[in-house]
């Protein structure tokens, strides 16, 4: 069994920051990339930013420039600083890992139970 935690979502006004943070835990062997995704309502689930394990990232063209993804190997777990937020940023955020699991030895995407980020004014 793996638990995604995350942490950190909220009510922030248009230009303002927030930082999301993810904890994996439970029979782990290895994690490799994790990242974020988005869901508006009435829209489909959309990539936010990944990363590696070895630290590279990418992110939607939406937030480039704006938002920055990082993980802890050691911890197995992935933050995303998100600044300058807009409106349009408004969604229920999930952290996603792809683990490698010790008992039954599988490995396929977790996902952590959301958290919602608003920016209103």
């Amino acid at each position: 069994q793996v638990q995604l935690v995350e942490s950190g979502g909220g009510l922030v006004q248009p230009g303002g920051s927030l930082r999301l943070s993810c904890a994996a835990s439970g029979y782990i062997v290895t994690v490799y990339s994790m990242g974020w995704y988005r869901q508006a309502p009435g829209k489909q689930r959309e990539l936010v930013a990944r990363i590696t394990s070895g630290g590279s990232a990418n992110y939607a063209d939406s937030v480039k420039g704006r938002f920055t993804i990082s993980r802890d190997n050691v911890k197995n777990t992935v933050s995303l600083q998100m600044n300058s937020l807009k409106p349009e940023d408004t969604a229920v955020y999930y952290c996603i890992a792809d683990v490698l699991t010790m008992t039954p030895a599988r490995r396929y995407d977790h996902w952590g139970q959301g958290t919602q980020v608003t920016v209103s004014s």
